[in-house]
């Protein structure tokens, strides 16, 4: 299929520039040059406009039908259309830029889901677009490219864009236009995880003997332990892990402590947060993916083992949850909050004694 040429001349200027994410269906109405827009246009600040579209030639001359294809509004006086994507996008004066989108920090978020499939457009693309944003005065880009595009990797690399972290999924790369130290956010820099303290009436704690874990560890009985996960809350989250070791089902009580250590995998700080748990069931069901068994062991028991009384981390935490069954400490329980700051639900974690309080009636 041909290309097809329309002369922006015979635009007028309003009608050339529409905002982000504004649909610009009335950008050439009617008849244009024989040619008639079917579909809606879509434009990032007047600068790039994509669409799925049809035409149709009114003339003798016959009928043309177009795929969805890239194409931009331009400084000179025309613009091309190319009838098989990004590869075939030519302009007069100002080359194409990347479908994007402006965030609240001047920055530059690429749309993923609109990049070109072939590397050698989209290093010609990418090119481009980053002198036209630096021309505009952005600062950071973001540029997120899916797994199954995996060949613009060292292409972004080679034109100066940076890791900023990985997921199955995609890889996120990004490019500070200013120069210098970027002042972009880094990754994150910590992971977390959760313990669980559940004892029961017989004042026996749950407790495991993992599969994998450190030589002086073997043969050793631990509390339940585990990551949280994405979007996932504290209290959900330790739950879920007793759950999945052992079976057993209980209810979160109180954060009693956490721990904050550094360097702990791949360069990361670790928050690990020691929670009290209730217990709502007895029956052990063993998770044999990581668990090598489970029981309820008597407190005493527990307590005499000698990676509990060597080491004086465990032992401190182990002491706070004794205090805690005495009432004698007051843990931190999860309380619902909104904020207008942004406007979302989240858990706020803070101690309340008050005469009603009767899981907690210490002070």
């Amino acid at each position: 299929m041909g290309q097809h040429l329309f002369d922006l001349r015979t635009v007028s200027a309003p009608k050339t520039v529409c905002l982000v994410g504004r649909t610009c269906s009335d950008l050439f109405p009617g008849h244009l040059g024989g040619v008639k827009i079917t579909r809606q246009l879509w434009s990032y600040r007047g600068i790039f406009l994509k669409a799925s579209y049809s035409n149709t030639k009114t003339s003798n001359q016959g009928i043309y039908s177009g795929s969805q294809d890239n194409f931009a509004a331009v400084n000179g006086s025309s613009l091309i259309f190319g009838a098989n994507g990004a590869s075939s996008i030519h302009f007069s004066r100002k080359k194409s830029v990347l479908d994007a989108f402006e965030d609240e920090y001047e920055g530059i978020v690429v749309n993923s889901e609109r990049l070109p499939s072939n590397p050698r457009v989209f290093a010609s693309i990418l090119q481009s677009s980053l002198s036209y944003w630096k021309q505009e005065g952005k600062k950071g880009v973001w540029l997120k490219l899916p797994l199954e595009q995996s060949e613009l990797v060292p292409i972004a690399v080679k034109l100066g864009f940076r890791y900023h972290h990985a997921e199955e999924e995609y890889v996120m790369l990004t490019y500070w236009i200013p120069g210098g130290p970027s002042l972009l956010p880094a990754n994150a820099s910590h992971q977390v995880g959760v313990g669980g303290f559940v004892i029961n009436d017989k004042n026996e704690v749950l407790v495991v003997q993992e599969k994998h874990c450190a030589p002086a560890c073997v043969g050793s009985w631990k509390l339940p332990t585990g990551f949280i996960l994405e979007s996932e809350e504290i209290f959900a989250g330790v739950v879920r892990e007793v759950k999945e070791e052992t079976g057993i089902d209980t209810e979160f009580v109180e954060v009693i402590a956490f721990r904050h250590a550094h360097n702990v995998a791949f360069r990361k700080s670790d928050l690990f947060f020691i929670c009290m748990l209730r217990p709502l069931s007895t029956e052990i069901k063993v998770d044999n993916l990581e668990v090598q068994a489970a029981k309820w062991m008597p407190l005493t028991e527990f307590l005499e083992q000698p990676i509990i009384r060597g080491d004086s981390m465990f032992k401190k935490i182990i002491d706070i949850c004794i205090e805690r069954l005495g009432k004698r400490y007051c843990g931190l329980a999860a309380h619902p909050v909104v904020s207008k700051f942004d406007g979302k639900s989240s858990s706020l974690y803070y101690n309340v004694v008050e005469a009603t309080d009767f899981n907690c009636p210490c002070g």
